[in-house]
């Protein structure tokens, strides 16, 4: 079988997350992205785990299903030295096991979604790997809260356990052409996914995998992982240009760096505020190839943006959330059925004929790779620029990036 999943959400008990992120809202806005599987996230959090419990029909002992989408047991944790490590549990004895085991190391393992267990990653690895858990680094190269923020190498973060490390997500600022640079990721799966913290279409399954497997549950998730009887068809997400950490840049101005400037500068900008090292630049420090090289397993990696953001750009709309730009969104739901079939899968005349040709035009861009993008850095988003001929004469203005986004949000 071949489906979408994103693996990596927040439920509204982890900090800063939309009240509307409960499990409901989660499957309903899958089914209209075009996720079958979906990640529960924070399943450490009891009372989170409970709302699953109370609202799922069980499939299996790693699988519960709600209004027709799929989901298994995840969370992400932050170890001592605040690397956040993304863990997929096979069903909730591991989970429980997995909290006895730590209970004298965090705090806030039912207080906050995302706990802090303190200890390293190594150590948490091992009681993964005890209970049959997959584990890997969350968005490893971003300059908080990573993996390649704090270490050099898998090895240093897991120790002896580094070779029984079979994932890592990319995160939004990088892509399989800037991870196949380093040579020790070269065996391991690479997973995409939105780190969501709202279930609205902008966040969730704004990156997801396709993958193949025989069957949409945790056993099928673990064999397209290892590769052993499925496989990742696909990774799709953002252009790393577009993320927020992508080049190095001044956190306070957003005036961007090259790495040997920065170095210069000693990482402070003149304004006096800190130079984050971006993740194009840490990759740079990192590489042992000065091109990415792929393995024979590594499937292709497609970049898009969401297609509300899509539709906005192509009718010169300030933001995504106007009334033009969901009506027509709504449109295309209705019409091809989700909005994963929409960016990758619909016939580019099909799309023109529901939505006009502007926005076929820009679904057609990101297809053919013919968008141009200012980049990312210091925690602001790219800019993402679609062609001119692909934009609505309607002059009401161009959108400024994805950085504006938040101020709309209404979820």
């Amino acid at each position: 079988m071949i489906f979408n999943a994103d693996l990596h959400v927040h439920g509204k008990y982890s900090g800063a997350t939309s009240n509307k992120m409960i499990p409901s809202m989660m499957a309903q806005e899958a089914k209209k992205k075009g996720i079958q599987l979906l990640g529960t996230g924070d399943c450490l959090h009891s009372v989170w785990l409970r709302e699953f419990k109370r609202k799922a029909t069980v499939i299996d002992d790693g699988t519960i299903e709600i209004n027709g989408v799929r989901f298994v047991f995840t969370a992400e944790v932050e170890d001592k030295h605040r690397v956040h490590h993304l863990i997929l549990f096979p069903d909730i004895a591991a989970i429980d096991e997995f909290k006895d085991s730590f209970s004298k190391h965090s705090k806030n393992m039912d207080v906050d979604g995302r706990p802090r267990i303190n200890v390293c990653g190594r150590d948490i690895a091992d009681i993964a790997l005890q209970i049959d858990a997959l584990i890997g680094p969350c968005h490893a190269f971003t300059p908080w809260t990573s993996l390649y923020a704090y270490f050099s190498s898998l090895k240093e973060c897991y120790g002896d356990l580094a070779n029984k490390i079979h994932f890592i997500e990319l995160g939004l600022s990088a892509d399989s052409d800037y991870a196949d640079r380093i040579e020790e990721l070269h065996s391991l799966t690479f997973l995409t996914n939105s780190d969501a913290h709202s279930p609205h279409p902008v966040r969730l399954a704004r990156e997801f995998n396709r993958m193949e497997a025989p069957d949409v549950n945790y056993e099928g998730l673990r064999k397209a992982i290892l590769r052993k009887g499925g496989r990742v068809l696909l990774n799709v997400g953002l252009p790393p240009q577009e993320g927020k950490y992508n080049e190095s840049a001044c956190i306070r101005c957003y005036k961007h760096y090259t790495l040997s400037e920065a170095r210069k500068a000693g990482w402070r900008c003149q304004c006096g505020g800190i130079i984050k090292k971006g993740v194009k630049d840490r990759v740079e420090e990192l590489a042992d190839f000065e091109k990415a090289r792929h393995p024979e397993h590594r499937p292709p990696y497609v970049h898009i943006i969401p297609l509300a953001e899509i539709i906005a750009k192509a009718l010169k709309k300030k933001t995504p959330f106007c009334r033009e730009v969901i009506a027509l969104w709504n449109t295309l739901i209705s019409r091809f059925g989700d909005e994963v079939t929409v960016l990758l899968d619909a016939k580019i005349d099909d799309i023109e004929r529901v939505a006009g040709r502007f926005v076929a035009c820009a679904v057609e861009d990101f297809r053919t790779g013919r968008v141009r993008i200012k980049p990312g850095g210091g925690g602001k988003y790219g800019v993402v620029e679609i062609s001119e001929e692909c934009m609505s004469d309607d002059e009401e203005g161009i959108i400024e990036g994805q950085s504006k986004l938040d101020r709309y949000l209404g979820w």
